[in-house]
C-alpha cells in the first residue's frame, strides 16, 4: 500500500492523523541526517502495526511531502 505523507518535523509531539489526502507525521526529531524519516519510519510501523522493515520511503526524502510504501 502507498500512502502520501507530510511530515512536520521538531514537533512538540509525535502523532499520526489521517488528512482527506493521506496522513500527517509530526516528529519530534530535525530534519537532518535522516534523523526525522527515521522518526517517521518507526511512527507510521507502530500506527499500522508492521514492523519498521515493511516501511519504505519511496520518494520525497529531503520533503516534507513523501509517498511510503508499507508492505502488509
Amino acid at each position: 500500500m502507498k500512502i502520501r505523507v507530510k511530515v512536520k518535523p521538531n514537533s512538540r509531539t509525535e502523532e499520526v492523523s489521517q488528512e482527506s489526502d493521506g496522513f500527517t507525521v509530526r516528529v519530534k526529531e530535525p530534519p537532518k541526517e535522516g534523523k526525522a524519516n527515521q522518526a517517521v519510519i518507526k511512527l507510521l510501523a507502530e500506527h499500522f502495526g508492521v514492523p519498521r522493515s515493511q516501511v519504505r520511503i519511496l520518494s520525497g526524502f529531503k520533503s516534507k511531502n513523501k509517498v511510503v510504501e508499507i508492505v502488509e
